[in-house]
């Protein structure tokens, strides 16, 4: 079944709220994107389960797109600390290919949504909160590093986002400044994505009942839609994220993560 016009402009719109995002909190936008594309694909016949993990595959391919045109507008105004970067992401690829070739296939029924609601109610809360860290406290050395670059990849895997709601309120908790740790987890949104996309598709290439124009999991109408809009945004969400004050950026991303939560918990288990 073709898309239809609105459908179209709906993937759209959410590409330049997704773009926006990332630009703005570091959280690749997908967590924005996988509930409502996956009401378009369920609109399009697709069975609930298949149509919230081709979402979230589909998500993620975004975010390969997305994360560029993030990064290189933080990296401008020096906010990226590559040092991080290249600590972190022998960690993101293993996890994320743990998750997107292993876990994610296995896991069924409603399970996935309700992780993804349950991930993104804590990160929140860690931001709301606001808990200041120790003055003392510090980023853990390499070997750490590359264990929680390990988890990062695979909840990112699971939820199909770039990772941001797991590593900026982690990189904060350490005493990075909130400015730094949403370039910085814009950065790693694209090993994030690459990683977890290639699983993705990979382990969808024998799933039965994939709608046309598939990619395995990743739906390329969708992300032909979402990614050219995107792109745009992005820079805007960064001057916008530099321009804000810290404890204000802090709120604005924990109460956009509490509404996401809410509304996938409750689209899950209704």
């Amino acid at each position: 079944m073709p898309l239809e016009p609105m459908s179209i402009a709906l993937l759209a719109l959410l590409g330049l709220l997704g773009g926006f995002m990332a630009g703005l909190l570091g959280i690749g936008g997908g967590m924005i994107l996988v509930p409502f594309t996956s009401a378009i694909l369920a609109a399009q016949g697709v069975g609930a389960e298949l149509a919230l993990k081709m979402a979230i595959a589909t998500s993620m391919a975004t975010i390969v797109f997305t994360s560029i045109s993030s990064v290189r507008a933080h990296h401008r105004r020096g906010a990226v600390r590559w040092d991080l970067v290249r600590r972190l992401a022998p960690g993101i690829v293993a996890g994320a290919a743990l998750a997107s070739l292993g876990a994610f296939a296995l896991i069924k029924g409603p399970a996935l949504g309700v992780v993804f609601a349950v991930f993104v109610f804590f990160s929140g809360t860690q931001m709301l909160l606001n808990k200041k860290p120790a003055a003392t406290r510090q980023l853990p050395g390499t070997a750490g590093l590359a264990g929680m670059g390990g988890v990062i990849g695979f909840l990112s895997g699971l939820v199909g986002a770039g990772g941001g709601f797991v590593s900026v309120p982690f990189m904060t908790w350490c005493n990075v400044p909130i400015h730094q740790a949403v370039a910085t987890s814009a950065a790693l949104g694209f090993p994030i994505a690459l990683a977890n996309t290639a699983g993705y598709v990979a382990g969808g290439q024998s799933v039965g009942g994939l709608p046309a124009w598939s990619l395995g999991y990743v739906w390329l109408p969708a992300l032909a839609a979402i990614a050219s809009c995107s792109v745009l945004m992005a820079p805007l969400g960064v001057r916008a994220a530099h321009a804000l004050p810290v404890g204000k950026l802090k709120r604005v991303f924990g109460l956009v993560l509490y509404a996401l939560g809410a509304y996938m918990l409750h689209k899950t288990l209704s």
